[in-house]
């Protein structure tokens, strides 16, 4: 039976919009931050317009490799990237398909991040996946916050 998720949040970052924006569009800041926490990201591409390549290795505590394999949809420069891919398991295998839609909104200097992921799959692997997202994505942000931060 096939599973749906999706996860919102809102976070305000004080970085002016156009750093939070090249944060999520280059790949050397995307490896920095893009992984929950004790995660790593040894490899990362990121082609930020439409049909350009958006992929990523996170890698787990324990050495798994896990990869985010999709494209850049939708790319408005500085206010919204629409990303739709695939998450595979630690043995390669595509288990969730997702859809990431973030917008940018400049507030004095500041920057009001919106975040909608939404994936859905088969099967426990995927299951599993889908069951990790909230908390997941919340350490993720957490981790761009630190990023923007240095």
């Amino acid at each position: 039976m096939r599973r749906e998720r999706t996860v919102s949040l809102i976070r305000v970052f004080d970085a002016p919009r156009s750093r939070v924006f090249e944060a999520w569009t280059r790949a050397e800041h995307l490896a920095r931050w893009f992984c929950p926490n004790g995660f790593t990201v040894p490899a990362c591409e990121a082609d930020p317009r439409p049909g350009g390549v958006f992929r990523l290795c996170m890698r787990s505590p324990d050495g798994r490799d896990f990869w985010m394999r999709g494209a850049f949809s939708e790319v408005v420069v500085p206010e919204r990237l629409v990303i739709a891919g695939a998450a595979h398991d630690d043995r390669g295998i595509e288990r969730i398909q997702t859809v990431i839609t973030v917008t940018f909104a400049a507030q004095g200097g500041k920057t009001r991040l919106t975040l909608r992921a939404t994936a859905g799959g088969e099967g426990a692997e995927a299951g599993a996946m889908l069951e990790g997202m909230e908390q997941g994505w919340t350490e993720t942000i957490g981790r761009l916050a630190a990023h923007l931060a240095n």
